[in-house]
Parts: C-alpha cells; sequence; structure tokens
C-alpha cells in the first residue's frame, strides 16, 4: 500500500492500457440475460437493457454469455455472434451500450459438456467424462474432442472476437471460469487427456492460450483482451489456486489486459458465495483473499466480482491494492443505476433478499440465485422496474413453464 491507492475510490479514472482509460472503478460483469431473439440476434429487450446499464455510471459493462457455436449453447436464448448473425442489429446494441463514455466487452464462451441434454444429445468436452453432483439427468455424457475439433474452435474465438470489434464492441472477454469449455481444458478433473491438450498444467492451459492469441491475430495488439478465470473450482482433485496462479502468470507474459476473478461450477457453486470463509464476507468480495495472493506475483490488471455491496468496502479493496475494478452483478439486476447512486454519494450500500423456494433440492436445480435475477433483467428490458417483491417459487414456474426441466441447470 502506497500513498497513491491511499486516494483510491470507485470515482477514481483507471489507465487499462496506453490508449484506454475507464472513467471509473465500477463494472457490471457478466450476467446470463436469456434475451436472445429467436435467430440467437440481440432482441429489442436486450437493446434497452443495455441502453438502461450504460445510462446507469459503471465505466465497463461485460456482456452475457455470447456463445462462438450455435451447435452448443448454455442456454436456449444466449445470443451467437458467428458469420450467420444480423451484424446490423448488434451494431444497434454496441451503439446504445457505449453511450456516456461506456466501454461494452464481449464476454465469448463455448459450453463443452454444460449444454442442457434438451439442446444437445452429444455435447462435446476434453474427455468424455460426465457431469456430477446430480446433473449427470440433464447433462448428456461428452464427446472427447479430437484435434481437428480443438483448433476449429479456437477458430471460433478468434472469429467471433473480430465480429465483435467489428460491430462496436470496445474488448472481449474469455470466459475461462464456472465450469464451461476452457475451465474443462484447465481442470485435471475434467481433462484427463495424454495429448499435448492434457496432462501437466502447461498441456492444460494450452487451449486457453491458443484461444487468447488466435483471438489477439484477429483483432490486434491495442484491442483490449480480458480472460475470467476460476480462483479454484472448489472441487477435491480439481483446478486450484496454485493452479490459477500458474495461469494468471502465463496470460500476463503472453499480454492479456485484464483477469477477472470468479470461482466454481455448476458442480460446487462459488460464484454466489458458496464455500466462502465467514471472515472473507465481513470484506464483501467473495474472492479477495485469492487476489491478494496473485497481487504478490502479478502486476496485471484485475477486476473483483461477486459480493460487493457497500462503498466502504469497494474503496477498502482499491485502496488495500486488493484490485483494480469493482464488478457488480445481481445488484445491477434490482438497482440498475446503482452506480450513478454510489458514485454520486447518494447511496453507500445496497442489501440482496436471501432467496428460497423453501426447497433446498429445487433451489439448487432450479438456480434460484442466477434464474430470478435473470426475471429482473425481463422487467427491466420491457420497459419496467425491476420486481423485487417477485415470489422465488412463482420465478421457478415462470422458467420450468417457459423453457422446461432441463432449462433449469444451464445458467451462468
Amino acid at each position: 500500500m502506497n500513498n497513491q491507492t491511499l486516494e483510491l475510490s470507485i470515482e477514481s479514472k483507471f489507465q487499462l492500457s496506453e490508449k484506454i482509460t475507464l472513467k471509473n472503478r465500477l463494472c457490471k460483469s457478466s450476467l446470463s440475460e436469456q434475451l436472445a431473439d429467436k435467430q440467437h440476434n440481440p432482441s429489442p429487450e436486450l437493446l434497452n437493457l443495455y441502453d438502461t446499464w450504460s445510462c446507469g455510471g459503471a465505466a465497463l459493462l461485460l456482456s452475457g454469455n455470447i456463445m462462438v457455436d450455435r451447435r452448443f449453447l448454455a442456454e436456449t436464448k444466449n445470443v451467437v455472434l458467428d458469420q450467420q448473425s444480423d451484424l446490423t442489429l448488434f451494431r444497434e446494441l454496441t451503439k446504445k451500450a457505449t453511450q456516456n463514455q461506456t466501454h461494452f466487452w464481449a464476454q465469448l464462451n463455448h459450453p463443452g459438456k454444460q449444454v442442457s441434454n434438451v439442446m444437445s444429445w452429444q455435447p462435446v468436452a476434453p474427455s468424455a467424462i460426465a457431469m456430477s453432483g446430480g446433473f449427470q439427468l440433464a447433462f448428456n455424457k461428452p464427446k472427447a474432442l479430437d484435434e481437428a475439433e480443438i483448433l476449429h474452435i479456437i477458430q471460433l474465438f478468434a472469429e467471433s472476437s473480430e465480429l465483435a470489434k467489428q460491430v462496436g464492441y470496445t474488448g472481449v472477454e474469455i470466459h475461462g471460469a464456472h465450469g464451461y469449455l476452457v475451465n474443462q481444458f484447465l481442470s485435471p478433473l475434467h481433462n484427463q487427456r495424454t495429448d499435448q491438450w492434457g496432462g501437466s498444467l502447461e498441456n492444460r492451459m494450452r487451449f486457453l492460450s491458443e484461444v487468447y492469441q488466435a483471438i489477439r491475430m484477429k483483432v490486434g495488439p491495442d484491442f483490449p483482451i480480458g480472460v475470467k478465470l476460476n480462483s479454484a473450482d472448489f472441487m477435491k482433485g480439481g483446478f486450484d489456486e496454485q493452479d490459477s496462479i500458474q495461469v494468471i502468470k502465463k496470460l500476463e507474459q503472453l499480454g492479456v489486459n485484464l483477469i477477472e476473478i470468479s470461482g466454481g461450477t455448476y458442480e460446487s457453486q462459488a460464484m454466489s458465495g458458496v464455500h466462502v470463509k465467514a471472515s472473507t464476507q465481513k470484506r464483501e468480495s467473495y474472492f479477495i483473499d485469492f487476489s491478494e495472493k496473485v497481487r504478490d506475483v502479478c502486476s496485471i490488471p484485475i477486476l473483483l466480482t461477486g459480493g460487493f455491496r457497500n462503498v466502504k468496502g469497494m474503496n477498502d479493496a482499491l485502496q488495500q491494492d486488493s484490485t483494480d475494478l469493482i464488478g457488480l452483478g445481481r445488484t445491477l439486476c434490482v438497482e440498475p443505476d446503482l452506480p450513478n447512486q454510489f458514485l454520486s454519494g447518494h447511496r453507500q450500500k445496497i442489501e440482496l433478499r436471501s432467496l428460497s423456494t423453501g426447497w433446498k433440492l429445487l433451489d439448487k436445480l432450479s438456480l434460484i440465485n442466477i434464474t430470478w435475477y435473470e426475471h429482473q433483467l425481463g422487467y427491466i428490458g420491457k420497459g419496467e422496474k425491476p420486481n423485487i417483491h417477485l415470489n422465488e417459487k412463482k420465478s421457478v414456474y415462470k422458467t420450468f413453464k417457459d423453457m422446461g426441466f432441463n432449462s433449469f441447470v444451464t445458467r451462468r
């Protein structure tokens, strides 16, 4: 800690690179919107949502999942950005999302094995290993990718990134967390290959490294590329903190511009605060202890997401040099202009409801802490105010009615 960090606050500008300055330290982290149209292009509701958020005060908006392969979706209404996309609609979206000097990055993803069997009978993954934790009913056992398929997916990430730059996104983020394909390659539990894509950590991180380098070739040296990475999977024998730190070191060497720290998978959910120590919860951010370990060995810019609820906790994290940027997610589903309220001093904190249907199994299968907030985004997209009194059981029923049982477990 030095005098410069002691003076930092959420209002401080942040120099991400020589050519990019963010107007403050607040970011909207990625949220599953479920607002694509039938062709997986941005819908009018999605445009309205980002129009609202771009006026809300955050310096950086990270999109929800944008899939690079329309054959494999994590959710039925995911946006897809590829050669079949209506680029005019994407340009309309980025125009709305980049108002008020707001940056808007596309979070690019491939679900790997985390594809509901409603949407795909034959998902793909590094190895033919089924999901655990009771999710086998909703996710079919995947097929192991061959070399040609791996190289093809790498190029899909690169092509989507090139399109993202063309239509007006100001950066991209590779989703390498929460049990999706990149995370599956990193995990020794899910990646049991014996070729150059598996085995040692160096081999397991090869897919992510190649994805990054392929994207960089397409977008050039000045276009920012971030990576969302798990601090750990919180599964015995899985991707752990030491692995994560080594991956971050490698990404810094390669030239990645930003690391967003998260954690967990569907099988072991930490992204909503599960597995977080009480001492860490007092400091607000779920992953702040890990972030500080990264700070000891790396200088790459960090976006810390998960758990922040009051301005003091955010400023403390900045002043203690635990992070460079503060990610807000669920709070912006119920208060889309919360950054403006925080920055103006009109508000110092926000409390979120504790959500439960009353049945633990239903809460787990429905991922109620994601489903309920998705419905809030739907209200905003329709030009309405969030319904903070929405009953949890009604929220689950609405999802079941709209998309069926198996779609419950394809959230994030």
